[in-house]
């Protein structure tokens, strides 16, 4: 976000709480994409993801009181909370910032009362983790204006604890862990079992990675996510009780008529066959970039979507028709991201390509569903950080 945005943002922070003898604090946290590894961080299972440079901003003070307020410029509406902390039917996107207080407390922290104001670019419902900017940017500015010294990696845990038990979203922790610890040009490859990750950096030469946003949301995603979870822990359940040393869904190397055997229903054996798939995806992902073999990895994004749409069952019309469109066209490869029925694609082609795409795909998308397509380029950037004004 740039500084004139920034510099007006501070002038209505002054207006909405009043200026003190205490500067607010400007922290940013950005949006994410996922190259490789979707709908399995819940499940143990490795993931590919990159922060990249859309954003969420907040400005923090403390404010001596007992009362926590929060203006958000999307929204427009200020609104003042003081324990209990309850959840807010009316401005819900408050719950991620009370969610991640209460976590903190939680762990045993004190958080007093402060004034916060939050503005962002990341595009509403693209997928592309605008809850988990502002969940990780949330609890490093209050660890940061508090003076608690959280790890980064631990703001990422309690970012997730925020959205599943307060939100109510039983997400995994792949968005705010990559997050919480991005660095600018560089992937990571996160095994969310075990919270171990190394950072991964791929030249793509004449390739480029892009997303369009399909500009549709549909509000089956948080009940979907939560039904497509619950799926899984059942299929692993039934597996794990003939072979008891899968601890992991991810983990599973049973052939079909094994899986099929543990008495699975239709569903769970779809739920665990997309599971147990994406995991050799993921691997020739990473082997293809770090060999640039782009061909391979884009076949493995194809696939994906494929498993993503049919085997999950986590797509949607609007999303289908954008990859299927874009195969057709020769594209390398794209499938879905995020938590589904809508929102962005990611696509990887060689730039050339991008200016004929971005009009053949305007056009038929309008045509179809009589709705406009994004085109978003990005860049690579750095995790959550505190900005100097």
């Amino acid at each position: 976000m740039d500084s004139l945005r920034s510099k007006e943002n501070l002038n209505q922070f002054e207006r909405i709480f009043g200026k003190t003898n205490t500067n607010p604090r400007l922290f940013e946290a950005p949006a994410r994409i996922n190259i490789i590894g979707e709908h399995v961080d819940y499940l143990g299972g490795i993931v590919l993801p990159a922060a990249i440079n859309f954003s969420v901003h907040v400005f923090l003070r403390p404010n001596q009181t007992n009362l926590y307020r929060f203006h958000s410029i999307t929204f427009n509406e200020t609104i003042s909370i003081k324990k209990p902390f309850l959840s807010n039917q009316n401005a819900p996107w408050t719950d991620y910032i009370t969610g991640v207080i209460v976590e903190l407390e939680a762990e045993g922290h004190s958080i007093p009362g402060f004034d916060l104001l939050v503005d962002g670019n990341i595009p509403q419902g693209s997928g592309l983790s605008s809850s988990a900017a502002l969940e990780v940017v949330t609890g490093f500015a209050i660890s940061e204006c508090f003076g608690l010294g959280i790890k980064r990696e631990k703001i990422a845990v309690i970012g997730q604890k925020a959205e599943n038990n307060f939100v109510g979203t039983k997400c995994g922790i792949m968005d705010q862990f990559i997050i919480a610890v991005g660095k600018q040009n560089d992937c990571i490859s996160l095994n969310t079992d075990t919270l171990n990750y190394s950072y991964h950096h791929f030249e793509l030469g004449d390739h480029e990675f892009y997303l369009i946003n399909s500009n549709v949301k549909h509000n089956l995603k948080d009940s979907a996510y939560n039904q497509r979870r619950l799926e899984c822990e059942s299929a692993l359940q039934k597996i794990h009780s003939k072979f008891p040393n899968f601890k992991q869904l991810y983990d599973v190397t049973l052939t079909e008529s094994e899986i099929k055997n543990c008495d699975l229903t239709p569903d769970e054996f779809k739920r665990t066959k997309h599971v147990i798939s994406e995991r050799e995806r993921t691997k020739q992902v990473i082997e293809g970039l770090e060999s640039n073999q782009f061909s391979k990895v884009g076949a493995a994004l194809y696939e994906a979507h494929d498993s993503l749409s049919k085997n999950f069952e986590v797509s949607c019309e609007e999303t289908d028709f954008i990859v299927s469109q874009l195969k057709d066209l020769g594209v390398m490869g794209a499938r879905m991201i995020g938590g589904g029925f809508g929102g962005c694609v990611l696509v990887l082609d060689k730039k050339e390509g991008f200016a004929k795409i971005n009009e053949e795909m305007k056009k038929s998308y309008q045509q179809k569903f009589n709705l406009a397509l994004d085109f978003y380029k990005f860049q690579i950037s750095d995790g959550v950080k505190e900005i100097s004004i």
